[in-house]
């Protein structure tokens, strides 16, 4: 049977989902992630890069002990929910979402950063106008996916749209997205690239590769990570071995007279957490 969107339990327990999976995205670091700081801090070769991975690492045992954020940015709430065929898209699936966005700020807490974009003023609760982001994919059942998008590494993100006959510019319009943020996002980052589909999808592509864990690198995305490390910017651009932990890509087919690439960077903070939703009754 077909299940009701606007079923109060089910939106309820959306919410909940929601705020569940950004205060676990805000406070845990995911193990792959984790993993690779660790792996980061055993094999940097030069001091300063070193005590840097170590303070990284130190905050993220402290902020899981004390149950408090990552990073005082908590970023904006970029959702992605999993909806299984039987359960309709419906307005009332997004309102669940801002609720739990809604609860999330209060309760993590998290900082409120959504604001008008000419106005400049502060919704206050991380909802407003097109926020929070809400993606919908099919799946198996109904999940909520948080990736909490900060600022500084937002802000250097990029996207290109390069000549299709010249498919190896890939990786130096990669490269030199990193060159030109160079400590401003707190490396050592998580880079996702996006390639093909259109101007808009490529954008979602390199955001959707940053949900992927970054411990299983192809041979291609492993050549990207290399290129960006040979940069030398290293953790929080003081030098250093590592100054990407892993680029993820995802792909799409293209016009054939286009090359669309996004790179969506991401600090050292990739923080993702993906939550069921579970209606008691």
């Amino acid at each position: 049977m077909m299940k009701n969107p606007a079923d109060p339990l089910l939106l309820d327990a959306v919410a909940s989902a929601t705020c569940r999976a950004l205060k676990q995205a805000e406070i845990v670091l995911p193990p792959d992630v984790l993993a690779a700081l660790e792996r980061a801090h055993a094999e940097e070769r030069q001091p300063a890069a070193r005590s840097e991975l170590k303070n990284i690492l130190e905050n993220v045992a402290l902020a899981r002990k004390l149950q408090v954020p990552i990073c005082q940015d908590t970023g904006v709430p970029v959702i992605y929910l999993t909806v299984p065929p039987d359960l309709p898209i419906a307005p009332e699936l997004y309102g669940a979402v801002r609720e739990g966005v809604r609860r999330a700020t209060a309760i993590v807490p998290l900082r409120p950063n959504v604001v008008d974009p000419i106005a400049r003023t502060n919704t206050g609760d991380n909802t407003g106008e097109g926020m929070p982001a809400v993606h919908i994919t099919p799946g198996d059942r109904l999940t909520v996916t948080a990736l909490p998008k900060g600022a500084g590494s937002e802000n250097v993100s990029r996207i290109g749209m390069l000549l299709p006959s010249r498919p190896e510019d890939i990786k130096r319009f990669v490269v030199e997205t990193m060159l030109l943020a160079g400590g401003k996002p707190c490396p050592p980052v998580v880079l996702g690239v996006g390639i093909g589909g259109t101007f808009d999808q490529a954008a979602a592509l390199a955001k959707e590769a940053l949900l992927l864990p970054i411990d299983r690198m192809d041979a291609y995305e492993e050549d990207l990570c290399s290129a960006v490390n040979s940069l030398g910017i290293g953790p929080m651009g003081l030098g250093g071995d590592t100054t990407a932990l892993a680029v993820r890509v995802r792909k799409a087919g293209c016009h054939t007279a286009s090359l669309p690439v996004a790179v969506n960077v991401q600090c050292w903070a990739c923080r993702r957490a993906t939550v069921p939703v579970e209606v008691e009754r």
